[in-house]
């Protein structure tokens, strides 16, 4: 495989995620959508969130992790949840006040790893941060999903009841981590502070 093509598999997976933002604003558009756009809507969803996995692996398996790809797979990631989301609370599956609160701390959590990079300091994602983005992906999954279905034809589940409860805990690891992310940068901070 070509390292200095942008075209490869990875970034197109990547690329392709972008490109579906505009198809799940169209189908969460209208108030009260049916069982079945519903369904479809969580299925383009999930399907995002598996090519987000796939796109990194045959990256790095193939070699072809590039500047390009480390900035745009991350961004497609955050534009694909924060829609959703924005979406989620149009319906009126979401208080706003939740939603505001989940984008704040994106944005400072990304302001903030800028920062550290520029101080030489890199924040991966660490364990509690990837509780929170498998949290919050199976929580929108669900609300999305959001009608009563019967599970294996035997158990009654809400959707959108289980999605709210999966997004109040997605909310209590994302502010845990974010704490987490900003003690690491204090005391890399305060250390350098010392030194110099």
């Amino acid at each position: 495989m070509n390292k200095n093509t942008f075209w490869n598999l990875p970034n197109s997976l990547t690329v392709l995620r972008i490109a579906l933002i505009p198809v799940m604003v169209g189908l969460m558009w209208g108030q009260n959508p049916g069982k079945w756009l519903c369904i479809i809507t969580m299925a383009i969803f999930v399907g995002a969130m598996i090519t987000d996995i796939v796109d990194g692996y045959l990256a790095r398996k193939w070699g072809l992790e590039s500047v390009a790809g480390a900035f745009l797979d991350p961004l497609a990631d955050k534009l694909m949840v924060v829609t959703v989301l924005v979406m989620c609370v149009q319906q009126g599956w979401l208080p706003a006040w939740l939603v505001a609160l989940l984008i704040c701390r994106e944005l400072t959590i990304t302001g903030l790893r800028t920062i550290a990079v520029s101080e030489g300091l890199v924040l991966s994602a660490s364990v509690l941060g990837k509780f929170k983005t498998a949290t919050q992906a199976t929580a929108l999954g669900f609300l999305l999903w959001h009608h009563e279905t019967k599970l294996f034809w035997l158990v009654d589940v809400d959707a959108h009841a289980c999605g709210v409860l999966l997004m109040y805990l997605a909310t209590v690891f994302s502010l845990w981590s974010a704490g987490s992310y900003l003690r690491q940068f204090f005391q890399h901070a305060s250390l350098t502070a010392k030194l110099n």
